[in-house]
Parts: structure tokens; sequence; C-alpha cells
């Protein structure tokens, strides 16, 4: 069967000017998965990753500690959905004074939900239906390069992971919305192709964290 590893990218800088730079902790992930998946024996025949500079630092980081040397591809079909004009650009996620880290990620995931809810899709650059839509186009060109004993790794986000993770589960977008909450940094989920089409067989494996529990993150 053909094999295809989904890595959601190291994390990024929440906050800050610029999010899709990669923190510290993020450039570490990316190390140990690849320092990781090189131990397991690893040696993809392809990588793809999204179009996001925390992508591809991401990918950087990880095959430079992994020593492959297969061809890299880029496909923006793997990009998460825009969070500045999901979130950010919401009139309901304007600062807040004395608020907390943890109340302003509720907040967040409370627009998140509007977005996927599908009762306000007119709102939006590219609503909920357009976003999955994009995501099931690109799984079907990664599956697609991915021969019957190759193994291709693709660099993208959590709401991508999540979202060909619930749909092979035939979960929709109520398992969606639970999945993308939970998805580690730098975690591996494990799709494979054969006659039977793609079957998810792992999601969100992040032992390659469990050495150094202060890279275990998830945003």
């Amino acid at each position: 069967m053909g094999v295809l590893l989904l890595v959601r990218h190291g994390q990024a800088s929440f906050e800050a000017d610029d999010y899709d730079v990669l923190s510290d902790t993020g450039h570490a992930q990316g190390r140990a998965l690849g320092r990781a998946l090189a131990a397991r024996g690893v040696r993809p025949d392809l990588v793809v990753r999204g179009a996001l500079r925390r992508h591809r630092e991401t990918a950087d980081a990880t095959i430079e500690a992994a020593g492959w040397t297969a061809a890299v591809e880029e496909d923006d079909g793997w990009d998460e959905f825009d969070h500045v004009t999901t979130i950010a650009g919401m009139p309901d996620f304007a600062f807040v004074p004395g608020e907390t880290y943890e109340q302003r990620v509720a907040r967040a995931d409370d627009l998140i939900s509007r977005w996927a809810s599908g009762e306000h899709d007119a709102d939006y650059h590219e609503d909920f239906p357009t976003f999955c839509s994009r995501i099931d186009a690109a799984l079907a060109r990664a599956l697609a390069r991915v021969d019957a004993s190759g193994t291709a790794v693709v660099f993208t986000s959590g709401g991508p992971v999540s979202w060909v993770t619930a749909s092979l589960l035939d979960g929709g977008v109520p398992v969606w919305a639970r999945l993308s909450r939970v998805v580690v940094n730098s975690s591996v989920t494990k799709v494979v192709h054969g006659r039977r089409g793609a079957s998810l067989v792992t999601f969100n494996d992040h032992s390659h964290l469990e050495a150094e529990p202060s890279l275990l993150t998830y945003r």
C-alpha cells in the first residue's frame, strides 16, 4: 500500500506580529520529528508542503534532521484557512483588556465554529465547504503521486489534517471541530492507500515529543 504521512507544522508565533514564523520550539519540534522518522527508517519518495512559511520551515527542519533527499513540492491546497479573515478580522475578536490567553483562545474557537456552521458562508473569503473541497482535492493529488509501495510526507496544518481524518471516518463537521482542537504541533497522521481507497491508520501521533515534554504544544 502507498503511505501518506500528514505532518502538522511546528509551533508558530501565536499573537505575534507574524504568526507564520516558527517559534524556537517549533523548529525544535521539526528536528525531533526528523530524527524520529529517520530512526524508524522512513525515507519518503516525495515530500509535499503547503505554501505557508510555517509549512516550509517545519519541512526544512525535519528534512535536515532526517537527512532526506526526496524532491520537495509545494501545493497550496494544503494551506490552512485564512485566520485573518476567519478569526482576527471578525468584529467579535477585537482586543479585550485584561483577557487571558485561555479566554482569547476560547473566543477564537467560537469564531471557528461559526465559520464551520455553514450558516454565515457569505461572510467569509473562503467558506467552510470550499475549504473542505480544497483539502479533498489536495489529498487526491497526493495519493495519486504515491505508488503501491511508495511513501509521501505532507507538511500542512491542523485544519487540513483534521478534515482528512474526519472525512475518512465519515465524521463530518462535528468530528472535524473536535479533532482540530487537539492536533499537536509536528504530530503525524498516517493514511494508507490501496485497492479499497484511502484509510486512516493513526491520528496525531506525537511520540517523538515524549522524551522532551516541553516540546508538546497545541498552538
